[in-house]
Protein backbone atom coordinates (compact mmCIF):
# COMPACT_ATOMS: atom_id res chain seq x y z
CA UNK A 1 0.00 0.00 0.00
CA UNK A 2 2.89 2.41 0.89
CA UNK A 3 4.40 1.98 -2.77
CA UNK A 4 0.87 2.88 -4.51
CA UNK A 5 0.69 6.02 -1.25
CA UNK A 6 4.04 6.93 -2.59
CA UNK A 7 2.96 7.31 -6.49
CA UNK A 8 0.15 8.93 -5.50
CA UNK A 9 1.85 11.68 -4.34
CA UNK A 10 3.79 11.88 -7.43
CA UNK A 11 0.64 12.92 -8.99
CA UNK A 12 -1.75 14.49 -6.60
CA UNK A 13 -0.12 18.01 -5.70
CA UNK A 14 -0.12 19.30 -9.24
CA UNK A 15 -3.54 18.97 -9.26
CA UNK A 16 -4.76 22.79 -9.22
CA UNK A 17 -8.34 25.23 -9.77
CA UNK A 18 -11.46 23.09 -9.89
CA UNK A 19 -10.64 19.31 -10.04
CA UNK A 20 -12.57 16.61 -10.95
CA UNK A 21 -11.71 13.76 -9.60
CA UNK A 22 -12.95 10.22 -11.17
CA UNK A 23 -13.84 7.42 -9.25
CA UNK A 24 -13.07 8.77 -6.02
CA UNK A 25 -14.74 6.21 -3.90
CA UNK A 26 -12.68 5.27 -1.07
CA UNK A 27 -11.16 9.00 -1.24
CA UNK A 28 -7.43 8.18 -1.40
CA UNK A 29 -6.47 10.93 -2.80
CA UNK A 30 -7.72 13.59 -0.55
CA UNK A 31 -5.72 13.58 1.99
CA UNK A 32 -2.75 14.68 -0.74
CA UNK A 33 -4.29 17.91 -2.37
CA UNK A 34 -2.48 21.14 -2.10
CA UNK A 35 -5.14 23.33 -0.53
CA UNK A 36 -3.44 26.88 -1.73
CA UNK A 37 -3.46 25.19 -5.55
CA UNK A 38 -6.82 23.47 -5.26
CA UNK A 39 -9.68 25.66 -5.46
CA UNK A 40 -12.57 22.52 -4.81
CA UNK A 41 -12.78 19.05 -5.86
CA UNK A 42 -15.68 17.67 -8.10
CA UNK A 43 -15.13 13.75 -6.97
CA UNK A 44 -17.46 11.04 -9.29
CA UNK A 45 -18.10 7.66 -8.76
CA UNK A 46 -21.25 5.49 -9.36
CA UNK A 47 -20.27 3.17 -6.85
CA UNK A 48 -22.41 3.63 -3.63
CA UNK A 49 -20.45 0.87 -1.77
CA UNK A 50 -17.03 2.87 -2.49
CA UNK A 51 -18.66 5.92 -1.35
CA UNK A 52 -19.71 5.11 1.82
CA UNK A 53 -16.82 3.44 2.87
CA UNK A 54 -14.94 6.16 1.96
CA UNK A 55 -17.34 9.20 3.75
CA UNK A 56 -14.89 9.34 6.48
CA UNK A 57 -12.35 10.66 4.38
CA UNK A 58 -14.78 13.04 2.42
CA UNK A 59 -15.69 14.45 5.64
CA UNK A 60 -12.32 15.60 6.46
CA UNK A 61 -11.10 16.62 3.35
CA UNK A 62 -8.58 19.56 3.23
CA UNK A 63 -10.23 20.78 0.13
CA UNK A 64 -13.93 21.97 -0.82
CA UNK A 65 -15.42 18.53 -2.00
CA UNK A 66 -18.35 17.46 -3.85
CA UNK A 67 -19.14 14.03 -4.76
CA UNK A 68 -21.76 13.29 -7.41
CA UNK A 69 -22.53 9.78 -7.72
CA UNK A 70 -22.71 9.01 -11.33
CA UNK A 71 -20.42 6.91 -13.80
CA UNK A 72 -17.45 8.90 -15.63
CA UNK A 73 -19.02 7.46 -18.90
CA UNK A 74 -21.52 10.56 -18.32
CA UNK A 75 -20.25 13.39 -16.38
CA UNK A 76 -23.08 15.66 -14.97
CA UNK A 77 -20.95 18.87 -15.40
CA UNK A 78 -21.00 21.72 -17.86
CA UNK A 79 -18.40 22.05 -20.90
CA UNK A 80 -14.86 23.14 -20.27
CA UNK A 81 -15.46 24.02 -16.63
CA UNK A 82 -12.35 22.28 -15.46
CA UNK A 83 -8.72 22.69 -14.77
CA UNK A 84 -7.61 19.79 -13.91
CA UNK A 85 -8.52 16.08 -14.03
CA UNK A 86 -7.48 13.51 -11.70
CA UNK A 87 -7.49 9.84 -13.27
CA UNK A 88 -5.78 7.32 -10.38
CA UNK A 89 -6.34 3.62 -10.63
CA UNK A 90 -9.57 4.25 -12.24
CA UNK A 91 -9.37 3.46 -15.94
CA UNK A 92 -8.71 -0.34 -15.55
CA UNK A 93 -12.35 -0.89 -14.65
CA UNK A 94 -14.22 1.85 -15.87
CA UNK A 95 -17.02 0.20 -18.79
CA UNK A 96 -15.75 2.04 -21.86
CA UNK A 97 -12.43 4.08 -21.67
CA UNK A 98 -13.11 6.18 -24.55
CA UNK A 99 -15.92 7.59 -23.20
CA UNK A 100 -14.84 8.69 -20.24
CA UNK A 101 -11.67 10.13 -22.21
CA UNK A 102 -14.26 12.43 -24.45
CA UNK A 103 -15.96 13.26 -21.37
CA UNK A 104 -13.06 14.41 -19.52
CA UNK A 105 -11.88 16.20 -23.12
CA UNK A 106 -15.64 17.82 -23.04
CA UNK A 107 -15.47 19.15 -19.53
CA UNK A 108 -11.52 20.56 -19.37
CA UNK A 109 -11.51 23.96 -20.01
CA UNK A 110 -8.92 24.58 -23.33
CA UNK A 111 -6.22 25.15 -20.68
CA UNK A 112 -7.14 21.92 -18.51
CA UNK A 113 -4.61 19.38 -17.86
CA UNK A 114 -5.21 15.21 -16.91
CA UNK A 115 -2.98 13.90 -14.88
CA UNK A 116 -3.37 10.11 -14.84
CA UNK A 117 -1.55 6.93 -12.86
CA UNK A 118 -2.96 3.77 -13.95
CA UNK A 119 -1.38 0.23 -14.24
CA UNK A 120 -2.32 -1.37 -17.61
CA UNK A 121 -1.14 -3.42 -20.34
CA UNK A 122 3.19 -4.06 -20.44
CA UNK A 123 5.14 -2.91 -23.39
CA UNK A 124 6.84 -6.42 -22.35
CA UNK A 125 5.55 -9.16 -24.44
CA UNK A 126 5.97 -11.88 -21.55
CA UNK A 127 4.48 -9.82 -19.15
CA UNK A 128 1.40 -8.52 -21.59
CA UNK A 129 0.51 -12.63 -22.62
CA UNK A 130 0.07 -13.02 -18.67
CA UNK A 131 -1.81 -10.28 -18.29
CA UNK A 132 -4.25 -11.12 -21.07
CA UNK A 133 -4.07 -14.59 -19.66
CA UNK A 134 -5.35 -13.58 -16.25
CA UNK A 135 -7.26 -10.97 -17.00
CA UNK A 136 -10.64 -13.11 -16.88
CA UNK A 137 -9.88 -14.39 -13.56
CA UNK A 138 -8.56 -11.08 -12.44
CA UNK A 139 -11.54 -8.90 -13.34
CA UNK A 140 -14.14 -11.12 -11.54
CA UNK A 141 -11.67 -11.03 -8.34
CA UNK A 142 -10.98 -7.21 -8.61
CA UNK A 143 -14.36 -5.67 -9.01
CA UNK A 144 -14.14 -5.55 -12.47
CA UNK A 145 -10.28 -3.95 -12.90
CA UNK A 146 -8.60 -4.75 -15.85
CA UNK A 147 -5.12 -5.86 -16.34
CA UNK A 148 -4.82 -5.17 -20.03
CA UNK A 149 -5.62 -2.22 -21.25
CA UNK A 150 -3.25 0.32 -22.36
CA UNK A 151 -3.06 3.56 -20.74
CA UNK A 152 -0.85 5.99 -22.85
CA UNK A 153 -2.06 4.78 -26.55
CA UNK A 154 -5.77 5.35 -25.10
CA UNK A 155 -4.93 8.38 -24.16
CA UNK A 156 -3.18 9.19 -27.64
CA UNK A 157 -6.84 7.48 -29.51
CA UNK A 158 -8.92 9.76 -27.12
CA UNK A 159 -7.36 12.76 -28.53
CA UNK A 160 -5.21 13.93 -25.57
CA UNK A 161 -1.06 14.70 -26.12
CA UNK A 162 0.75 13.20 -23.44
CA UNK A 163 3.14 16.26 -22.07
CA UNK A 164 4.80 13.76 -19.28
CA UNK A 165 4.47 10.00 -19.80
CA UNK A 166 6.63 7.21 -17.63
CA UNK A 167 6.33 3.50 -17.67
CA UNK A 168 8.00 0.85 -15.34
CA UNK A 169 7.10 -1.71 -12.63
CA UNK A 170 5.10 -0.50 -9.62
CA UNK A 171 7.96 -2.28 -6.83
CA UNK A 172 6.80 -4.72 -4.82
CA UNK A 173 4.27 -5.84 -7.04
CA UNK A 174 3.96 -8.52 -9.64
CA UNK A 175 4.61 -7.61 -13.26
CA UNK A 176 1.42 -8.60 -14.43
CA UNK A 177 -0.32 -6.20 -12.14
CA UNK A 178 2.52 -3.81 -11.77
CA UNK A 179 3.22 -2.27 -14.42
CA UNK A 180 2.48 1.56 -14.18
CA UNK A 181 1.86 4.81 -16.13
CA UNK A 182 2.16 8.28 -15.08
CA UNK A 183 1.84 11.35 -16.63
CA UNK A 184 0.31 14.38 -18.05
CA UNK A 185 -2.06 14.92 -20.89
CA UNK A 186 -3.93 17.61 -22.93
CA UNK A 187 -6.73 17.71 -25.30
CA UNK A 188 -5.38 18.20 -28.59
CA UNK A 189 -8.63 20.43 -29.87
Amino acid sequence: MQDITDERLKVIPYASGVVLEIGIGLGLNLPIYDPTRVECVIGVDPGANFLRIGRSRHATSPVPLEIIKAPAEALPLTDASIDTAVVTYTLCSVEDPMRVLAELRRVLKPTGRVLFLEHGLAHDQKVSSWQHRLNPIWKRLAVGCNLNRPVASTFEKAGFRLLEVDHYYLGGAPRSVGYTCRGVAVSTG
